[in-house]
């Protein structure tokens, strides 16, 4: 457990307890071990899924620009039902076989490169663009086997581990804000102060206040509670916080139930191209620049991901490894591989599971428990769009402060160290990308090493990494 768990009377562990009175579920996932409950860790995994539920209606909405079925006109739902599968089956197999409080789900800005780069602008099918992201999520389990995510991850030093985390939480504040509008974007100067009148924004300011009151007076399942308090607010209220087709609107009520009879995406399941990805002259682009590129993003964008939430969790040892680094690693890519065979782009660890960490959640019952509710999503999934962005938003802002703590240890009075932990944290938000952050800061801190004569401060693997991300920013862009 991290030192901020310890002290947090809301998250002391229960009276040790002999075992064989414990029920199935406690012995299997070490609740009562962790220091949680199975109330908290159920908790936990509705706040996870509240989090990320947006992935629901949003990748649908960037994948449709892509893949098109000539002849189908439920193309949409049967993607919604492909992501509700893709999230389920990927948290629950990162729940049960890892056992880590982590959900994955199709990752944001793979689905947009998945549809604007790779089919529409570089001309492959979405088929074809499937197998990519297959064959990019096999190669992310051999490597997890063979141990090699496992030893970068050791590779990196103790600073850039606490800068991950850190990067983390600016990652998720500035999402939180741009959900909520109190962030937009402008011309002049690429991100300006939003319009503090607007519905959005004073229903994400009064979630963030009434969530960090009930915070300070530990209220147990804060996050949640605010969540959705701020939904009841924006139901009652009738505010413009919801998205039309023509911009923001109040809510619509559920004008055809709540219950939607789910469907299996027979249009897209299965429909991986291998052939138009390989075949003669797209062998070298299709193999160098498709699947690396879905490789590198991803891979650095999970592996920061998942070594910062396991931080903020208290799972890293004193020396900053993770337990069962290698199954963690091997179910992030065969939740990929699956995401591919059911016809979505990378599924990937998401960002937002650290809401649930912070509501308490240590053991992979949260993450099964998130899985569950993506599976029920496919029945219940008009009852999701009663939750607008503004309603979860003040919970990655208040996740994304708590997550800033590791920074204290940073040694700032070294630039050898400051620096790419600055870089680190920053590069997140300003890049809206953890692969960048990870990689500038692995980057630079192998410069300054280098250059300064302390080459044997750090593993020669990471020079290696910073040698092959210099080259793929210089390639691939």
């Amino acid at each position: 457990m991290t030192t901020d768990a310890k002290q947090d009377p809301a998250k002391t562990p229960p009276p040790p307890s002999d075992p064989a009175k414990r029920g199935v579920l406690d012995r299997y996932f070490g609740i009562t071990k962790a220091g949680s409950t199975l109330p908290r860790e159920i908790r936990a995994g509705l706040t996870t899924f509240l989090a990320m539920s947006y992935i629901v209606f949003v990748n649908p909405d960037v994948l449709s620009n892509a893949i098109v079925i000539p002849g189908v006109d439920n193309v949409f739902t049967q993607l919604i039902m492909t992501t509700c599968l893709a999230a389920a089956v990927g948290s629950l197999v990162m729940g049960i076989v890892a056992r880590y409080p982590f959900a994955q789900a199709p990752g944001m800005g793979l689905n947009a490169f998945f549809a604007f780069t790779v089919v529409l602008s570089m001309g492959y099918t979405w088929e074809a663009a499937l197998a990519a992201v297959f064959i990019s999520g096999a190669l992310f389990v051999l490597l997890s086997v063979i141990g090699a995510r496992r030893a970068i991850v050791q590779a990196l030093p103790l600073t850039l581990k606490l800068a991950i985390t850190a990067g983390i939480g600016a990652f998720l504040a500035f999402l939180g804000m741009k959900n909520a509008s109190i962030i937009v974007a402008d011309e002049a100067t690429f991100v300006a102060l939003g319009d503090m009148r607007s519905a959005p924004v004073w229903l994400a300011l009064f979630g963030l206040m009434l969530t960090a009151v009930l915070m300070k007076l530990r209220v147990t399942g804060a996050i949640l509670w605010g969540i959705l308090a701020s939904t009841a607010v924006a139901i009652v209220s009738r505010a413009a916080v919801y998205t039309g087709p023509d911009g923001l609107v109040p809510f619509q009520g559920f004008a055809d139930g709540i219950v939607g009879l789910p469907m299996w995406p027979s249009d897209l399941a299965f429909q991986m191209d291998f052939h138009h990805l390989l075949r003669g002259e797209n062998l070298v682009v299709g193999m160098l620049t498709v699947v690396l590129t879905f490789f590198v993003v991803d891979f650095f964008d999970a592996t920061g991901t998942l070594t910062g939430l396991a931080q903020r969790a208290g799972y890293l040892d004193s020396d900053g490894n993770m337990p069962r680094a290698k199954t963690v690693f091997s179910m992030d890519g065969l939740a990929a591989m699956t995401g591919a065979l059911l016809g979505t782009s990378t599924t990937t660890a998401y960002v937002e599971s650290a809401a649930g960490v912070e509501e308490g959640g240590r053991t992979g019952l949260t993450a099964v428990t998130t899985g569950v509710l993506f599976l029920a999503s496919m029945f219940f999934w008009p009852l999701i769009g009663a939750v607008p962005g503004a309603a979860t938003a003040p919970a990655l802002i208040l996740v994304g402060a708590l997550m800033m703590a590791g920074v204290k240890n940073v040694a700032w009075g070294d630039i050898g160290e400051a620096l790419p932990a600055f870089l680190t944290v920053v590069a997140m938000p300003f890049t809206f990308s953890i692969a960048n952050g990870v990689s500038l800061g692995i980057i630079s801190y192998a410069v300054i090493k280098l250059c300064s004569g302390r080459v044997k401060e750090a593993s020669w693997l990471l020079y290696l990494l910073a040698a092959l991300l210099l080259a793929r920013y210089i390639w691939l862009s």
